[in-house]
């Protein structure tokens, strides 16, 4: 039992259904919501890897300011 649904009144309303929309437009609607699954999904692994791209950008940015930070403490120290 699904929370006082039972097996047989889902058959009904299922059968309602599909007396209303018809098997076609059923049919129809299941490939509509497949698209929209996938098209969703598509944008999400977009969205992570344009955070990924964006976390090496920002990591090698901050590795070549390290580099140039220490490079410049060195030429101070040296010219001392």
């Amino acid at each position: 039992m699904l929370g006082g649904i039972s097996i047989w009144q889902l058959l009904i309303v299922l059968a309602i259904v599909i007396l209303l929309f018809g098997t076609k437009k059923l049919r129809s609607l299941g490939g509509d919501l497949g698209s929209a699954i996938k098209s969703f999904k598509d944008s999400v692994q977009d969205g992570k890897d344009d955070i990924d791209k964006e976390k090496n950008d920002a990591i090698q940015h901050h590795d070549a300011h390290d580099d140039i930070s220490q490079k410049s403490d060195n030429k101070d120290k040296t010219s001392h």
